[in-house]
């Protein structure tokens, strides 16, 4: 299991799969940041949800597809991102690492 760090999340960047455990959202974010945005995006695609929405906008922006990006951030209920890809990247793994955290520690 990861911990709820960014830090132990880009550090698990070095291995050949994601940690056991995370949600879909964080799996399509850890493929994203290994540069595998088909991986990623199909993660995104086969899940329903606010946090796999915000991901997918994140990838259709990676693309330059700034039309689809804007409906999936309207889908998430996120504001249409114009901050560098990393610093967006980095914003989401955040706040969806803290949210997987929240998470566990109520199971």
């Amino acid at each position: 299991m990861l911990s709820t760090s960014f830090a132990a999340f880009e550090r698990s960047l070095s291995r050949n799969k994601p940690p056991a455990g995370l949600s879909p959202a964080l799996v399509a974010l850890w493929w994203a940041s290994k540069g595998d945005w088909d991986t990623a995006h199909g993660i995104v695609m086969d899940e329903d949800g606010k946090d796999c929405a915000w991901v997918h906008a994140y990838l259709h922006r990676v693309e330059a597809d700034l039309s689809n990006a804007r409906y999936w951030y309207n889908r998430a209920n996120q504001p249409v991102a114009n901050c560098a890809l990393a610093t967006e990247l980095r914003a989401i793994t955040t706040a969806l690492l803290g949210a997987h955290g929240r998470r566990r520690r109520s199971s």
